[in-house]
């Protein structure tokens, strides 16, 4: 059974956001997102997974730039409800990060109920399906034993492995983004089995909305670049009012 996130009556406005990847050459997104947590006027953000670029271990969260996004992250859990989803990138972020930052933990996938609807939510990489082997490397890495093997490596073993990791994804991210997207079959399987019409992802950095047939559809976030030209990044706000995208 999908586990499902039932908005309280005080929230009005909930933001969705995705595929930060914050890191240290990344000051101008992390800038971003400090003002968009002091502007934005939603009760809650769900954070739909790679808010990092990568991310080894919660013992990096005492490092300098690791500690600066914690601590913005816990500042605005004072004023907000902040919620977090595993991303392919930052999969092994863990209770407590977590604890630290003030988010509870969202699963993939996760039902929200709130405003008289029920949204599917997913950061999306499951979900892409023709690319097999990605869908074996997740296998691999998402299993506790490897967890805990890399986990049990000194923090600078693992760092250098997380940068291999970058490196490699970065090297085929164009090919695959281009030529992997959801399966629509496995989306709409999902969605009956949630009761829900609108999917809601991230991970493919292509924004838009797309029908699956029947009334069903996903729609789909930006990825947030603030250090490049032209920016980019958005928001989809949920209220009573339905579904709105909002460009940063």
């Amino acid at each position: 059974m999908i586990p499902t996130l039932t908005a309280p009556v005080h929230w009005r406005q909930i933001d969705l956001l995705s595929d930060l990847h914050l890191g240290a050459d990344t000051p101008g997104t992390l800038a971003r997102l400090e003002r968009y947590l002091a502007e934005t006027p939603a009760q809650a953000v769900l954070l739909l997974g790679d808010i990092f670029e990568v991310w080894v271990g919660d013992d990096a969260r005492h490092e300098p730039f690791e500690a600066s996004v914690v601590r913005l992250l816990y500042e605005a859990s004072r004023r907000l409800d902040l919620f977090f989803m595993h991303g392919n990138r930052d999969f092994l972020v863990g209770a407590e990060l977590l604890a630290d930052a003030g988010m509870p933990l969202l699963p993939d996938p996760t039902v929200l109920d709130a405003f008289g609807q029920r949204w599917l939510l997913v950061h999306g990489d499951a979900q892409c399906l023709a690319d097999a082997a990605y869908q074996a490397f997740r296998s691999k890495v998402r299993s506790t034993e490897w967890q805990a093997q890399v986990l049990a490596q000194p923090l600078d073993a693992r760092r250098a492995l997380g940068r291999q990791m970058r490196e490699g994804s970065r090297a085929a991210q164009a090919a695959q983004l281009m030529a992997t997207d959801l399966d629509a079959g496995a989306c709409r399987a999902l969605l009956a089995e949630a009761g829900a019409a609108t999917l809601i992802h991230g991970h493919t950095h292509r924004p838009a909305e797309h029908a699956l047939g029947d009334g069903l559809k996903r729609v789909v976030l930006s990825d947030w670049d603030f250090d490049g030209t032209p920016v980019r990044g958005d928001v989809i706000r949920l209220s009573a009012a339905g579904l709105q995208r909002l460009p940063l």
